[in-house]
């Protein structure tokens, strides 16, 4: 009979090791869960403005013919004047690129859930009481 594992249990905050080694870990598993299908890539666009300072950002992935976008951001001083736009589209080119049929987003109902929708994302998802009583998790696709 086996003897029993011992474990030790450690509970914290940020541990960006501990998080490339799982990250690590998964990719090697779903490499192999999914071989001949174009591996996991991250994607991520910045624009600059002429002083070279961040406009607008957006950080993501492409894995076969899926793309999810993990973070979009745009500068407050240059929102509604197409930015947020352009950085969503040029993801968007790229991931049509790297041969994705679709691309996933999420938004809390107090960030950009209305951008998304304009952008021709549908909403497949709502989550109700996340992170607060008050708001939502919206969950989005589009077709590329």
């Amino acid at each position: 009979m086996p003897s029993p594992l011992h474990i030790v249990s450690v509970v914290g905050e940020a541990d960006a090791a501990l998080d490339q080694r799982l990250s690590d870990e998964l990719d090697a598993v779903n490499a192999a869960a999914t071989a001949g299908t174009p591996a996991a890539r991250e994607l991520t666009v910045r624009l600059l403005d002429a002083d070279d300072e961040l406009l607008a950002g957006v950080s993501g992935w492409t894995w076969g013919v899926a793309a999810g976008i993990g973070m979009t951001w745009v500068r407050a001083d240059v929102r509604g004047q197409g930015v947020g736009e352009r950085v969503l589209a040029d993801f968007e080119a790229e991931a049509r690129a790297r041969g994705c049929t679709h691309v996933f987003v999420t938004s809390f109902t107090f960030q950009a859930p209305g951008f998304y929708e304009k952008q021709g994302y549908r909403e497949i998802f709502r989550w109700e009481g996340v992170p607060t009583p008050e708001a939502a998790d919206v969950h989005f696709r589009k077709e590329l």
